[in-house]
């Protein structure tokens, strides 16, 4: 069981995915406004956050922004706004996931279970992971490269874990939805993009000149060191 805070202010949603996640297993508190979630969020640490954006008092970005200043809960967007640039601000702010309107009690609750999987973080008898100069140790969810320290968000790191136990090969985008989202179902590829987005910055590297992280186009990115595979 989950203890979720749902930031909603539309009383028709609301009170159905209240009920409807009850109903499987989660301790559900709701807010109906940006300032009152905040409040609630510091005072009562959920597991989790979902959050609309189209608050009354306080667009829920900026709600997102002052969440992500003070804490690391995982939040899940879950709004109408289905804009490609917005779905990526909102990823860039911190969003751990991104859902459009209209959704079912089902889905959000598998996105929910999804990203709380996620913080376990892989097995912790996992040895460490080298692929050229990128050292992956799962025991303390470290990543240096050439020896420096490379500071990723648990998200980026579960990626680039999964990218590097398998060196050399193509990952589709539908494997690591399924198997670092554990979204079995499928989900929006740009997700995927935005992260990989994020970790070739953090690498030193873009995709016009990548070094680690080779997109395959129509298929999906290849983890390799620079000038072969190890």
């Amino acid at each position: 069981m989950a203890r979720l805070l749902l930031v909603e202010d539309d009383l028709t949603i609301r009170t159905p995915l209240l009920r409807a996640l009850r109903e499987r297993g989660h301790a559900v508190a709701a807010a109906s406004t940006a300032m009152t979630g905040l409040r609630d969020a510091l005072d009562d640490r959920p597991d989790l956050v979902v959050l609309d954006l189209g608050l009354p008092d306080l667009d829920g970005r900026e709600l997102l922004r002052m969440l992500r200043a003070v804490s690391a809960v995982p939040i899940i967007v879950a709004t109408a706004r289905d804009d490609e640039t917005e779905i990526v601000r909102v990823l860039d702010a911190g969003a751990d996931d991104y859902l459009v309107k209209p959704f079912t009690a089902a889905q959000l609750d598998a996105r929910i279970r999804a990203v709380l999987r996620r913080g376990t973080g892989p097995a912790q008898d996992d040895p460490a992971l080298v692929v050229g100069g990128l050292r992956i140790d799962a025991r303390s969810r470290q990543v240096t490269l050439d020896g420096t320290p490379v500071e990723l968000t648990p998200r980026e790191f579960d990626l680039l874990h999964h990218l590097a136990g398998r060196p050399g090969q193509v990952v589709t985008k539908r494997e690591l939805l399924a198997e670092v989202w554990r979204i079995p179902y499928g989900g929006a590829d740009k997700t995927v993009d935005v992260h990989l987005s994020w970790l070739r910055r953090k690498l030193g590297e873009n995709a016009q000149e990548p070094r680690y992280l080779h997109t395959v186009r129509g298929v999906g990115v290849r983890l390799e060191a620079p000038g072969g595979v190890g």
